[in-house]
């Protein structure tokens, strides 16, 4: 492993100031930007001991052979240039938000003699307003066919007006009254592209001026007896009121923001942005990226998203009627330098541009929205990728590989363990075949002699439970040993049942086991299993705080890629068993809080303790009853009410009960 003290700069040479820094390779590539408050502080953090820094910075600091910096005035000034060097050297250590497909818009070429209506994809260019992005082109394709009676705007490609310029006819769009037909002289460009300027007008938020004035209209041609044009303004009245009620207005003061949240992994992290202008929600896009650095936390994927999405979409923003940047921008939380990041906003936008995070209201609502649709996104991405057949194939073979396994894993068991503070303690055990999650396997346990011993003893006696069944359910039974001698070659079916022919419950054994935890949890469970003579089963721990895979007798973790497949495939069996024994926990623990006094009574049963709450209506109405008034309810007699009164006055039952009447 190379060493990063090979390139350290010299001690004192570092200065104490603002700036931005970036890590090359030995060919010259650069691999990593950052910007600090103070250069030399953080440099010299890449240079501390190499064990104690975070897997991906290990491997960064490793794999570069330079590193370089710039000095600036201020945190604005180094915000704006680590984006620029982002952008320009696209550093594979840097977390890059690209979208997971590109989001279309409706772009109005104004830069052209007749501008023109059309769906695009890419780079924004100068000249051409964009309204959107849009989730699907069909959703455009509807929103143009419903407005294009009212502006009927040109939509066709620059050859296909040139064509029907020359031959003198339009387009069947002109013919049916949904193009004004410029190319043929219908219209003049002055009057074409004041068309599309109402249209343009109409998309950016200003509907009810519109709506007002086509309302004037049809009522000045009913008055003047043109009611064939008083039809035709109705109808387009009622196409642009179509066309709003499909933008349903989530912020009634009509504000200009975008609503941003995130939902996050130790390794992924999907991002949802709602694009709102007017009150209203004109776009929403969505990412899922990998967390290539150390940006575990939102604060920091709040800096890196804001820097690069309003940067990338800002080029001559100032100058656009319809500003990318809104003058609000609701994030999660925000980020320590929160700052310099409006002041670099305020500066791409042209005024000022507000970063913070909803409190209440009507905007705190719509974050909670944002941040659904972000874990719904994330769960969608996951399970796309868990069905992925390619995928589960290949995180088999890099498990396989990198545990130095015989065989692939096909069988994978993982146990985790669930407490508070000792008390209720109870661990699961879940099971992955082929990749994918088995659930008619999976077990939970009520762990009893481990409780007292923490995390570790806990883990010891779920596998000592689980292997001990695997190996009496693999004996011989008595019908086994009646059985006539297979022949020779044929393989005995142990783990059977001999009346049902089914697989017993712990029939199998795992390829491999994970537990949740590090190297104590590892050697505690190798331990029981060579205890148990039981040597055809792989082992290893996947500690939660660095991803680090843990094997038996091995000081040190097995560092997978963070964005391998055999470790997310290792990730998800965790978080499974990790939810499985959460909500066997919360159940033990909510029947616990909910014991009642009367539990324990003698000859009293669910159904009667619930007859007499339901009679009663209260443990204190109870209470306040006597033997008489118990033993009188159907089902119950004068010892059984005698030992209610007992339980539910321990100290004074003597006192609380009537003398006997010789019964």
């Amino acid at each position: 492993m190379p060493d990063p003290a090979t390139y350290r700069p010299a001690p004192g040479t570092i200065p104490e100031a603002p700036g931005v820094y970036r890590f090359s390779d030995p060919q010259g590539r650069v691999i990593y930007v950052g910007k600090a408050k103070n250069l030399r502080q953080r440099l010299n953090s890449y240079f501390a001991d190499i064990a104690g820094l975070h897997p991906r910075t290990r491997q960064m600091v490793t794999t570069a052979a330079h590193v370089q910096w710039t000095v600036v005035g201020t945190e604005v000034e180094a915000l704006q240039l680590e984006y620029n060097w982002i952008k320009e050297y696209d550093p594979r250590f840097n977390v890059r938000y690209r979208d997971d497909k590109t989001y279309p818009v409706l772009a109005v070429t104004m830069n052209e003699e007749f501008p023109r209506l059309h769906v695009y994809r890419g780079p924004r260019r100068k000249g051409v307003r964009y309204f959107g992005p849009y989730a699907h082109a069909w959703a455009i394709r509807e929103t143009l066919d419903l407005l294009l009676r009212v502006f009927p705007a040109r939509t066709c490609s620059a050859g296909v007006f040139k064509r029907h310029g020359q031959i003198g006819r339009p387009c069947l769009l002109g013919y049916i009254d949904k193009c004004s037909a410029p190319c043929v002289g219908r219209v003049t460009a002055d009057e074409h592209r004041g068309i599309v300027e109402d249209f343009a007008e109409f998309l950016s938020g200003r509907t009810d001026r519109m709506v007002r004035e086509l309302e004037r209209r049809m009522q000045q041609a009913s008055e003047d007896l043109e009611f064939e044009k008083a039809a035709r303004l109705r109808d387009d009245i009622g196409a642009l009121k179509r066309a709003m009620e499909r933008q349903a207005v989530v912020l009634g003061d009509g504000t200009d923001a975008d609503v941003v949240a995130f939902a996050q992994d130790e390794l992924e992290a999907a991002v949802q942005i709602f694009h709102v202008r007017g009150g209203r929600v004109r776009g929403q896009r969505g990412w899922v990226i990998d967390k290539t650095d150390e940006t575990p936390d939102t604060p920091a994927l709040v800096e890196r998203f804001v820097t690069q999405f309003y940067g990338d979409s800002s080029e001559g923003a100032a100058d656009q009627p319809d500003n990318p940047i809104p003058r609000e921008i609701l994030v999660p939380q925000l980020p320590a330098d929160a700052e310099a990041l409006q002041q670099w906003l305020t500066g791409l936008r042209g005024s000022r541009v507000s970063l913070r995070v909803p409190q209440r209201g009507d905007k705190r609502a719509l974050a909670e929205t944002v941040e659904r649709n972000a874990k719904e996104a994330f769960t969608q991405h996951k399970l796309r990728r868990a069905g992925d057949l390619t995928a589960r194939s290949a995180a088999l073979q890099e498990l396989q590989d990198a545990l130095g396994l015989d065989e692939a894993p096909l069988r994978i068991e993982c146990i985790d363990v669930s407490h508070v503070q000792g008390t209720n303690v109870v661990a699961s055990l879940v099971v992955f075949e082929d990749g994918l999650a088995k659930k008619s396997e999976y077990r939970r346990f009520e762990v009893r002699d481990g409780a007292e011993g923490g995390d570790v003893a806990s883990i010891a006696e779920v596998v000592r439970r689980r292997f001990k069944r695997y190996l009496s359910e693999n004996q011989p039974t008595q019908s086994d040993e009646i059985a006539p001698e297979p022949e020779f070659g044929a393989k005995v079916r142990t783990g059977i049942d001999p009346t049902t022919g089914r697989p017993k419950k712990f029939a199998y054994a795992p390829n491999l086991l994970v537990v949740d935890g590090g190297q104590p949890q590892v050697e505690a469970a190798a331990d029981v299993l060579a205890e148990l003579g039981i040597t055809d089963v792989a082992l290893c721990g996947l500690a939660k705080r660095l991803e680090e895979v843990w094997l038996p007798a091995d000081p040190d973790p097995v560092i997978l890629s963070r964005t391998s497949e055999a470790l997310y495939l290792l990730q998800r069996a965790r978080d499974e068993a990790h939810r499985f024994a959460i909500t066997y926990h919360r159940q033990r623990r909510s029947k616990g809080m909910v014991a009642s006094e009367l539990d324990g009574v003698p000859g009293l049963g669910p159904a009667r303790r619930q007859a007499l709450l339901k009679h009663f209506g209260s443990m204190r109405k109870l209470k306040a009853a006597d033997v008489d008034e118990i033993a009188g309810l159907p089902g119950f007699g004068r010892r059984t009410a005698e030992a209610v009164v007992a339980a539910l006055h321990p100290e004074g039952a003597s006192a609380a009960l009537p003398a006997s009447s010789g019964e």
